[in-house]
């Protein structure tokens, strides 16, 4: 009898493989969300805390105000006043001198926004039908408009994915992956890609962008166009997307 043909062909594998990193990806994002959601409403309790004391502070400056003179009343009014303006400050006025109420009711919040702000997702620096027709046909091959623009999506996502493992803490990664989230911090902080979207060659699997020829001709081609650059940092070859000029 002859041998039965392989049912799935070798590249499915890759794909597959492709599919479990968009997956993991968007796991640890609406994990990232929930966390985010969480740490917010921890520091609710809080801001109710500063303003029941600022009642509490209107009620005895009123209190007070009944038993003194007339003449005094509009001066401890306006003090009143003055405490109450400290809680809503006025956005036209550019003062460094905000009040304790203030810092302490914004204080939290602005913190955890500058931890979670991040450098936002990865861009989509999409090419042009008259980019891609400036090239010569040598450059250009057999390549359209429509394969070179899938790429440019697959690698936002591989870019996101890098981000994602970066920025997780190590109890909700596996420690399969820890190593690798480890070893992608040390090069987020090297010099050239400190503060960029980046992914490593290694990474790439498709869907759309593999590493054969016409992956290889892609790459050259959005290097040409500077949508992206590359280094190497120890054995790992680094891309780094670039914003178009």
């Amino acid at each position: 009898m002859e041998a039965k043909e392989a049912v799935y062909p070798g590249s499915s594998i890759a794909d597959l493989t492709a599919i479990d990193a968009a997956v993991k990806a968007m796991e640890l994002q609406i994990q990232s969300i929930k966390d985010t959601v969480r740490e917010e409403s921890l520091a609710l309790p809080k801001a109710k805390k500063l303003i029941e004391a600022s009642l509490k502070q209107q009620k005895k400056l009123q209190e007070m105000a009944i038993h003194v003179p007339s003449h005094l009343t509009v001066k401890t009014m306006a003090l009143q006043s003055d405490s109450n303006d400290h809680l809503q400050p006025d956005p036209s006025k550019d003062n460094n001198m905000s009040s304790l109420g203030s810092l302490k009711i914004d204080e939290e919040p602005a913190v955890l926004a500058k931890e979670k702000k991040g450098r936002g997702p990865p861009p989509l620096w999409y090419i042009s039908g008259d980019e891609l027709a400036s090239l010569s046909s040598y450059m250009r091959g057999r390549l359209t408009l429509e394969k070179v623009n899938a790429a440019v999506t697959d690698m936002a996502a591989y870019a996101e994915s890098t981000a994602q493992l970066i920025s997780a803490p190590k109890k909700k990664l596996p420690e399969s992956v820890w190593e690798r989230a480890l070893e992608l911090r040390d090069i987020a902080m090297t010099e050239g890609v400190k503060g960029k979207h980046f992914f490593l060659e290694s990474d790439i699997k498709g869907p759309s962008l593999k590493l054969d020829n016409t992956g290889k001709a892609i790459l050259t081609v959005l290097r040409h166009l500077g949508r992206i650059s590359e280094i190497r940092v120890g054995h790992n070859r680094v891309i780094i997307l670039s914003k178009p000029q």
